[in-house]
């Protein structure tokens, strides 16, 4: 795994898709890897689901993964998700908000109740490829929570199987950024989807506000307290 950033207290490293937090029967699984490269004890603080790749990132002593969980409990976070996705939704911006519910077989449903929502903002841009490129702002971090806010906009992600996505060999979801202060330093670590050799072909190049998700005109309306 490419190491990203690196502190005293934590790292930040690039996770590929097909790779599991935990190990799974002989695969071994992201911490016991990283552990085994860094030469060091390291504590996770977040996860990446094992078919999604980006930037995850990892402490390096229990006093820092314990700040992770306040700043990511407060939403004091900022993750920026880039995704190939099918159809054109009916507005090329927004906010997907609804309760999620288990359904059949490990797939979940979004609901339009706003008990405990799950709520996403999405920009979405034409590729002339026939699929459609989003840029999402998880505001939650419930699980699948994009792969059914996509879904439920007719646009399902493009290799997600389990949600009636178009064929590819892998499921085009990338964590591409996360913004936050630590500490006094504003840390700020991209790694865009281009950087995966078995991410969708695009023109990347026409697409250079994606190396800074942050500065889309996100609405801060829906940013919660």
């Amino acid at each position: 795994m490419k190491l990203l950033f690196e502190c005293a207290d934590f790292f930040a490293v690039a996770k590929p898709a097909g790779l599991g937090m935990h190990t799974e029967h002989d695969a071994l699984g992201v911490m016991v890897r990283l552990q085994s490269e860094l030469g060091e004890p390291l504590f996770p603080v977040h996860r990446l689901d094992k078919h999604t790749s980006g930037v995850l990132l990892v402490a390096r002593n229990v006093e820092a993964a314990a700040h992770f969980q306040t700043l990511f409990s407060n939403r004091a976070i900022e993750k920026y998700y880039v995704a190939v996705g099918g159809n054109k939704p009916k507005k090329k911006q927004g906010l997907i908000s609804g309760d999620m519910k288990k359904g059949r077989n490990g797939s979940w449903l979004l609901l339009k109740s706003q008990t405990n929502p799950a709520r996403t903002q999405f920009f979405s841009q034409g590729t002339g490829t026939g699929a459609r490129l989003y840029i999402l702002r998880p505001l939650t971090g419930k699980t699948h929570q994009l792969r059914v806010a996509l879904k439920s906009i007719g646009a399902p992600i493009v290799g997600d199987t389990r949600y009636k996505g178009a064929p590819a060999p892998r499921l085009m979801l990338h964590a591409s950024a996360l913004r936050f202060r630590w500490h006094s330093n504003d840390i700020c670590i991209t790694h865009p989807a281009h950087l995966e050799p078995d991410f969708y072909s695009l023109p990347w190049a026409s697409y250079p506000e994606l190396e800074h998700p942050w500065a889309y005109p996100w609405p801060e309306s829906a940013t919660p307290p």
